[in-house]
């Protein structure tokens, strides 16, 4: 069964950087990509970063230059650097797995920017 747990949310100022963690559990985490996604209020759920098995990246355009994703294989870790943070960023912020067959998502961390 697979589990995602993420951590690393909180409340920060304009300008701020926070690093949010995504533990993975029930795979052989090195064989999956990862992604980072956010929902703010009233609004849907949305990309934020993604990570393929083999370390490739991309990044939703809002967040380029400011956020980093990385993996570690052997601690089946993914991480999201934040940077420069803007109010705009204010989300909970969700871990997901990409299985071939489905994704598999954490209930997610609260990130809170204020101005």
């Amino acid at each position: 069964q697979v589990q995602l747990v993420e951590s690393g949310g909180g409340l920060v100022q304009a300008g701020g950087s926070l690093r949010l963690s995504c533990a993975a559990s029930g795979r052989t985490f090195s064989f999956y990509g990862m992604g980072w996604f956010r929902q703010a209020p009233g609004k849907e759920r949305e990309l934020v970063a993604v990570i393929t098995n083999a370390a490739g990246t991309n990044y939703a355009d809002s967040v380029k230059g400011r956020f980093t994703i990385s993996r570690d294989n052997a601690k089946n870790t993914v991480y999201l650097q934040m940077t420069s943070l803007k109010p705009e960023d204010t989300a909970v912020y969700y871990c997901r797995l990409s299985d071939p067959n489905t994704f598999y998502w954490g209930k997610g961390t609260l990130v809170t920017v204020s101005s």
